[in-house]
């Protein structure tokens, strides 16, 4: 079982958390003078990252709250978790061929 770290409150495992897609993604500005093709790319596509990637996690049977988690895909190793609105912290890249 992978244990999450949650920054409000601690190690928790994955159980009690949501996955909620790619992290730092910034909204539209103007979404109603968008293209159905470009609104359909903002909503639909995210990348699959094999590697380090950032994403979204709520800690849906805990403090409810949104964070941000840095996981190896390919290791499942959590390298760093850190509240929304926050710079992600620095960590060593794996590149994977």
């Amino acid at each position: 079982m992978l244990l999450i770290p949650c920054p409000y409150c601690g190690p928790r495992p994955e159980i009690e958390f949501g996955y909620g897609s790619e992290a730092h993604l910034a909204r539209p500005g103007a979404p109603q003078e968008m293209s159905d093709e470009d609104w359909a790319a903002y909503v639909y596509w995210r990348k699959n990252t094999k590697g380090v990637f950032h994403e979204r996690w709520v800690h849906t049977h805990g403090c409810r709250r949104w964070f941000n988690v840095i996981r190896d895909t390919v290791t499942y190793e959590i390298l760093a978790a850190y509240e929304q609105g926050i710079e992600p912290p620095a960590v060593e890249i794996e590149t994977y061929v």
